[in-house]
């Protein structure tokens, strides 16, 4: 891996690890000192990072972008219209070797350590894909995956509210049962009805911490 791209990826997770906070100018020497590169594979990565979305120009300085309520509804709002196109393809073009796949996660998915948020995490971000996968649509997964950045700027996890999971999980076996019976107007209704709860999860958590800020 180059240093440019090293540089940019170590960038990346210092923003959506929060180690910069949003609306903190990013300066490219003082950013060049904290990797121990020249301000050039900097320059590029903060370029990259502006064409991710997750910084913006103030003025004369380059910030990580503020988060807020409306770019919750925003994010959120796109997500579940793209979210249900791709449960929709799925149901339309999967195959069997789709179904094996998404019927793995799910068994991953039902006996998974709940006590773990790291593992709940990982095991429905690999359901969410194996849908996406089984639409065989390359140019929405590459939308998708774009959304999946600007939500990685909200760290905290919907799936630890109370009931969450279990919610979760009763939307992953319906949508696996529609996307077997290529019943595409189901796939595409539970996929919406699921991140439609999530948006709401979502902004009561940006809400909470708002007023403990």
């Amino acid at each position: 891996m180059t240093a440019r791209t090293n540089t940019y990826h170590e960038l990346k997770q210092a923003v959506l690890g929060g180690e910069f906070k949003p609306g903190e100018a990013l300066r490219e020497i003082q950013v060049a000192q904290r990797c121990g590169v020249s301000r050039t594979p900097v320059r590029e990565a903060l370029q990259r990072l502006e064409q991710d979305g997750l910084v913006c120009w103030d003025g004369p300085n380059l910030i990580v972008r503020r988060r807020s309520p409306e770019e919750i509804l925003d994010i959120y709002s796109t997500r579940i219209v793209l979210e249900g196109a791709a449960a929709a393809f799925a149901a339309d073009r999967r195959t069997d070797h789709d179904l094996r796949q998404l019927r793995w996660v799910l068994e991953r998915s039902e006996s998974v350590d709940v006590t773990s948020v790291p593992a709940i995490v990982e095991v429905n971000r690999l359901f969410n894909r194996r849908v996406w996968q089984a639409g065989h649509n390359e140019s929405l997964i590459d939308l998708l995956e774009r959304l999946t950045i600007h939500l990685g700027r909200y760290p905290e996890t919907t799936l630890c509210s109370p009931g969450r999971w279990e919610q979760s999980l009763t939307a992953h076996r319906g949508l696996l049962t529609a996307i077997e019976e290529r019943d595409a107007e189901t796939a595409r209704s539970i996929a919406q009805r699921h991140f439609t709860q999530a948006r709401e999860i979502r902004l009561a958590l940006f809400a909470a911490e708002d007023v403990e800020s």
